[in-house]
């Protein structure tokens, strides 16, 4: 039952994300790929421990750490991506690899089904790697979002919960492909 355990985390970080209410969160120590010479935000965040790093593609992306919690499932919410100009966001979820990248999603896809308002595409093929799987959803009339599950660090999955305003314009679509794109596993150090 671990396995519904992180699912069940999933699907309350997703209704959290398309609420208004925000979590307690607190400003990264961002690392940066150069030297800081401006007073540009770091575009690279990494986090040896869960074995990930993120590129933000525009710096219109705020990345909000947060607070570090010890989970008893296994799965952690490092990170929280907010659009400043859209209100789009987008929540990574890192968990224990205990399926495949598409028996994952389709659990997910099953589970976040059973909410109220909630209406999703069906399963594809996703270009961020050779096992990433995704889907579209809707809830209500307001708010439009985006589901997807890839292998992550060695025994783990990255599963990104994206959401954002039915009135945001097609760009902030591909602002969140984008995204998802930086998000990337680190390289074994072995």
């Amino acid at each position: 039952m671990g396995r519904m355990g992180w699912l069940g985390c999933a699907v309350w970080v997703l209704c959290t994300a398309c609420g208004a209410s925000k979590p307690a969160i607190r400003e990264p120590a961002e690392q940066s790929v150069a030297p800081a010479e401006s007073t540009a935000p770091a575009r690279r965040y990494v986090d040896a421990q869960l074995g990930f790093e993120i590129v933000r593609p525009a710096a219109e992306w705020q990345l909000d750490e947060s607070t570090p919690q010890e989970p008893s499932d296994g799965a952690a919410v490092p990170v929280i991506l907010r659009h400043r100009m859209t209100g789009a966001q987008v929540v990574l979820q890192v968990a224990p690899a205990v399926g495949s990248p598409t028996q994952i999603a389709e659990q997910l896809n099953r589970g976040l089904s059973e909410q109220p308002d909630f209406v999703s595409s069906e399963l594809e093929p996703l270009p961020l790697s050779d096992s990433a799987v995704g889907f579209d959803f809707q809830v209500g009339q307001g708010v439009h979002g985006r589901v997807a599950v890839t292998e992550g660090s060695p025994g783990h999955l990255f599963m990104l919960l994206a959401t954002w305003p039915a009135k945001a314009c097609d760009d902030c679509e591909r602002s969140v492909e984008d995204l998802f794109g930086a998000v990337r596993p680190l390289p074994n150090q072995g």
